[in-house]
């Protein structure tokens, strides 16, 4: 019986407590908590992740983690997931479909190349 190593789930593991600068000034860095936690109907696949993308004055401007559960729907009406994945965009949050770490991994850098592009600091 072999294990086939998930190494998507290494480079994730492997970033927590990093935290990266990803302009030339210095501006703009990014930061990564990652830890395994018993899986549960909140966190099905393990983690607890925070992926957060922050600007010059420390605040998040891009974020996907799983910290608390998001509605799926606005207003008073609107019903809690049952599963607490979700990402942030400036003041904007919407649920994430989290599939596995290394989609995880590009969505988020994803994310981070749109705004930098959006904020002028890459072309």
């Amino acid at each position: 019986m072999s294990l086939e190593r998930d190494e998507g789930l290494d480079a994730l593991l492997g970033l927590d407590g990093e935290t990266f600068f990803v302009d030339a000034r210095g501006h703009y860095k990014v930061k990564f908590l990652v830890k395994r936690v018993k899986a549960d109907e909140r966190k099905p696949h393990g983690l607890n992740y925070s992926l957060t993308l922050h600007d010059k004055s420390g605040d998040r401007i891009v974020g996907f983690d799983n910290a608390h559960p998001v509605p799926t729907q606005s207003g008073p009406a609107g019903k809690k997931r049952i599963v607490n994945d979700h990402k942030h965009r400036y003041k904007t949050i919407r649920p994430y479909d989290y599939k596995d770490a290394a989609t995880l991994l590009g969505d988020f850098w994803a994310q981070v190349d749109s705004v930098l592009k959006e904020e002028g600091v890459t072309p």
